[in-house]
């Protein structure tokens, strides 16, 4: 049977079109996740730089105040955030995406409604609110995490490592039950044989005040996180820092804003690390977000909780060889419930088939 020369031309095109879509559909570069956050560090300072009426000591407690403004007062806001962050402002609002810009009409929300750590870190990385999560009590979570989604999966098993300031991550993460490494506090680091390097962070352990009972300074952290990274080559790896809300807490204005200038020096030289390293050079993506926000005045700026407004308002960045260069978000809003699924979509990998109840991807990260 002859066929009709439109005919050939309809069944070239129905064989061929499925391989010009697969074309399009590239492979995601995205081969490692580093996941980061900045406990309860608010979006006020995050997107507006400094705030005035908390310079001083009555509601500030700052020490120095003529030194806090020179080191970080500019006369914008822009200039404000990038004086505190400048590795975020100056290179992931350039080659990444920022999520939860109010003045964008781009807010990020968490969803828990009780805007406190654990239900926090639980909404981050299961991808939904759980009601039965209610306190900071070291209770195994019932959820899974995209963490053991990840490590469960023979790409990435043992490639799955967490590094915190706060000891109850372990049990937000069940490491006990699935085996994750996460290293927290004030805990020596264990690795068979220890670098120099690792020697001498865990005998600083005992040298260093333990101002909070339960976190570690985030300098430590960040030491025994950057030798795990460099020796063992994680796929995936999570590194939870916690002076911006401890600081917070104690009404140290100064300390929090110091804390948070610190943080954005770790991600910058983990970010410079990350490209010496062929494991991770173009082949990383680095998330960095916050567990939740803190009171809008200068009374409650200390503070979060289900009663403190302002405090569901957080922020999202993310850079990466996939992530398009979209800068600060505008007209999108968005939810904390959103980075697990987001995390395991950078891998190429389906978190909402396996948890149907967590929130889909960030919209046109990849």
């Amino acid at each position: 049977m002859r066929i009709p020369r439109a005919g050939w031309l309809i069944a070239v095109l129905v064989f061929v079109h499925p391989l010009i879509a697969g074309e399009k559909q590239t492979k995601p570069r995205t081969e490692n996740v580093i996941v980061v956050t900045l406990d309860g560090y608010r979006w006020q300072e995050f997107f507006g730089g400094v705030d005035v009426e908390l310079i001083n000591k009555q509601f500030g407690g700052v020490r120095d105040v003529n030194d806090l403004k020179k080191r970080y007062w500019r006369g914008t806001s822009e200039e404000g955030r990038a004086a505190i962050m400048p590795f975020f402002w100056n290179t992931i609002a350039k080659d990444g995406q920022i999520f939860g810009d109010p003045t964008k009409k781009a807010r990020t929300k968490l969803t828990n409604g009780l805007k406190f750590s654990y239900p926090g870190y639980s909404e981050i990385f299961c991808g939904f609110a759980d009601p039965t999560i209610n306190s900071n009590a070291k209770k195994p979570n019932p959820n899974l995490s995209v963490l053991e989604f990840l490590n469960d999966k023979p790409a990435f098993n043992k490639r799955v490592a967490a590094f915190c300031t706060w000891d109850v991550f372990p049990s937000i993460f069940r490491s006990e039950r699935n085996g994750i490494l996460v290293h927290t506090a004030f805990k020596p680091i264990m690795d068979n044989p220890l670098t120099d390097r690792q020697r001498a962070a865990n005998a600083m352990l005992d040298t260093l005040p333990r101002y909070w009972g339960d976190n570690v300074f985030d300098a430590v952290t960040m030491e025994f996180a950057r030798e795990h990274l460099i020796r063992h080559k994680p796929r995936v790896l999570y590194i939870g820092l916690g002076e911006t809300d401890e600081w917070g807490h104690g009404r140290r204005y100064d300390l929090y804003l110091d804390a948070a200038n610190k943080s954005d020096r770790y991600l910058a030289e983990l970010w410079q690390t990350l490209q010496k390293m062929p494991q991770y050079q173009d082949k990383t993506t680095l998330m960095v977000t916050t567990d939740h926000g803190r009171g809008d005045t200068r009374v409650n700026w200390t503070d979060h909780g289900k009663n403190v407004p302002t405090a569901e308002f957080i922020w999202i960045a993310l850079i990466g060889p996939d992530t398009p260069k979209l800068g600060v978000r505008e007209n999108v809003e968005t939810t904390q419930a959103q980075v697990a699924a987001t995390v395991a979509h950078l891998l190429g990998e389906d978190f909402n088939e396996t948890s149907p109840k967590a929130a889909r991807p960030l919209p046109n990260v990849r």
